[in-house]
């Protein structure tokens, strides 16, 4: 009786000693896991902040990509109006130049008109000539031409009419004599010419 007793006794011993074995190793494992867990909200709680830096880096990133837009875009809009105002001051500029050369030619033209017949053939004269073919030249060149009147019909964004005059070779509304010769540059007037116009 006593031997079976001890053999009762042993299979319970192991199954105590297995019980305390997988209790042991439970213990063991809980640990593990919620340290692994602690990890995974560590890892997790990380990659949220990394993804919210990369919002915020995205976001900062398109507000300076959108400035420097802007910026470029204004400064075109800077060159175009400079080049504008450059060329508008440089109109005005050679218009302002013209309208003090133009008395300049009047003068030449009346002086070579008022040369007797018998000395118009004289060194002088022809060097003066030269001289004037040279200024209307450049003129030209400048695209600054005369605005065309005898024979011509009125036109008063060309003309002034300062008298009226009664003839026989024209019709009405003709002008029949040039006062003072106008000019245009670039399709603009520099100075209205200055007739008579027929009544």
């Amino acid at each position: 009786m006593q031997e079976e007793d001890l053999t009762m006794e042993t299979p319970d011993g192991e199954q105590a000693e297995e019980a305390a074995e997988t209790e042991t190793v439970k213990e063991e494992e809980t640990p593990q896991t919620e340290e692994a867990s602690k990890e995974d909200k560590k890892e997790k709680k990380k990659k949220e902040k990394a993804d919210k830096k990369q919002d915020a880096l995205k976001e900062k990133i398109e507000e300076l990509e959108d400035r420097v837009k802007r910026q470029m875009a204004e400064f075109e809009n800077f060159r175009k109006r400079t080049e504008k105002e450059k060329t508008a001051m440089f109109e005005t500029g050679a218009r302002s130049v013209i309208e003090k050369i133009l008395p300049v030619v009047d003068n030449f033209e009346r002086g070579l008109a008022s040369v007797p017949e018998e000395e118009k053939d004289g060194a002088f004269l022809q060097g003066m000539q030269m001289i004037y073919k040279q200024l209307m030249t450049e003129l030209e060149n400048m695209e600054v031409k005369p605005i065309p009147a005898v024979g011509e019909e009125f036109n008063p964004e060309f003309h002034n009419a300062v008298m009226q005059v009664e003839s026989e070779e024209f019709a009405s509304g003709v002008i029949a004599q040039e006062l003072q010769r106008g000019y245009t540059y670039r399709d603009s007037v520099v100075r209205h010419s200055m007739v008579a116009v027929v009544e």
